[in-house]
């Protein structure tokens, strides 16, 4: 784990430094920091190129030492080990000469003419300005379903540590320098924004959509250990976390652990009242039972409502009666969802019914976790 220090140069500053990490991208980086200082003549932003490479075995280092001797705003630092895109990312913003950093790719992924946009979110205020390709005005371009498909994996599995941030593994983003500087950042892999989001001193963000689109010139990079590298990314953040008990990551793991908590009084809520109203009010046993799953819904919205999620609740009458609507709606999803499982995992797999059961109550407990954490319970 390395403390990221400032090493801020005592010659020039600037409004902002873009930083591109690179590896063989001689098809590209001339045109990307001919893009971007375009950029910064049409927006009137005093920026710096600062590209890190990690010793690239084309034409990379010539091309970007030739544009730089040609533009004082250009620079170049050329890594000779530990070699990684995150660790390139890291080192430049060491080096950077200003205090928003924008980091974007070398291969026109990622549209240098938002970069306005980010400075202007961080500069208003925003700790982070992040690129999303999953909100409203936001998509992915010329990409096959393999990788459709583990960048939708990727995204979803960061969202359970970053619910509110619609594209946690995005490599397009800004961040102002006293969220990253002396942060214990232990870069890996490609996912460096998780690393920001996880270990850095942020309170707020901002997402702005782009349109991802699939590199023009050279090679993907992505590979199986990419993956690995990204999962051990998650499990080092989690350890973080955990040791830290503080910042974003563990408010949410307090409401996973509340809601489970609220989840299990449901459970004894709902087997003391089925066999109060059956043994003791002589009722049959399936209107007790209805009974019985709608009162234990309503302590379990109760509870809910007043300590898993209270920093979210609106107080207002006609606010809660839609809560309580929506949580009911999303636990008899819930439900479904576990009777679903069990009984395609029981009848059709043939897995024993209670590891069957225990499944789909997992499942379902997924679902209502995440449902009413981003629509029932929706941060203001």
């Amino acid at each position: 784990m390395c403390r990221l220090k400032e090493e801020i140069a005592t010659a020039d500053t600037y409004d902002l430094s873009v930083i591109i990490p690179t590896f063989n991208e001689e098809e590209n980086i001339a045109a990307i920091i001919g893009a971007v200082n375009e950029v910064f003549r049409q927006s009137g932003i005093r920026g710096e190129v600062l590209v890190v490479d990690d010793s690239s075995k084309d034409r990379t280092i010539g091309i970007v030492e030739e544009i730089a001797g040609q533009n004082g705003n250009v620079r170049l630092i050329v890594r000779k080990d530990d070699h990684g895109l995150s660790q390139s990312v890291v080192e430049g913003f060491g080096k950077a000469r200003s205090d928003i950093l924008q980091v974007i790719d070398a291969d026109f992924s990622h549209p240098p003419e938002l970069i306005p946009r980010f400075y202007e979110a961080v500069r208003d205020g925003a700790d982070i300005a992040i690129g999303s390709r999953y909100m409203k005005g936001g998509d992915i371009e010329q990409w096959p379903l393999k990788r459709r498909v583990i960048s939708l994996g990727a995204t979803a599995f960061g969202r359970v540590l970053f619910p509110e941030v619609t594209d946690p593994v995005s490599g397009f983003f800004a961040v102002r320098r006293e969220v990253v500087a002396g942060a214990p950042l232990a870069p890996r892999g490609y996912k460096i924004l998780m690393e920001v989001l996880g270990r850095g001193r942020w309170h707020s963000f901002v997402e702005i959509p782009f349109v991802f689109k699939d590199r023009e010139e050279g090679t993907s990079k992505l590979r199986l250990d990419t993956m690995m590298d990204y999962l051990r990314q998650c499990a080092g953040i989690a350890r973080f976390t955990g040791t830290r008990r503080a910042g974003p990551v563990w408010d949410e793991w307090v409401k996973i652990v509340r809601f489970g908590l609220v989840g299990l009084s449901g459970i004894f809520v709902n087997m003391g009242l089925l066999y109060a109203l059956t043994e003791i009010a002589g009722l049959y046993y399936l209107v007790s039972a209805a009974i019985a799953i709608e009162l234990s819904i309503v302590n379990n919205f109760i509870w809910n409502d007043v300590w898993t999620f209270k920093s979210s609740r609106d107080l207002r009458f006609g606010r809660r009666i839609q809560r309580f609507l929506s949580f009911q709606a999303v636990s008899v999803g819930g439900l479904a969802i576990n009777m679903v499982v069990l009984y395609l995992l029981a009848d059709i797999a043939g897995v024993y019914y209670l590891v069957a059961n225990l499944v789909g109550i997992f499942v379902a407990f997924a679902w209502n976790y995440m449902v009413n954490r981003h629509f029932t319970w929706k941060t203001r």
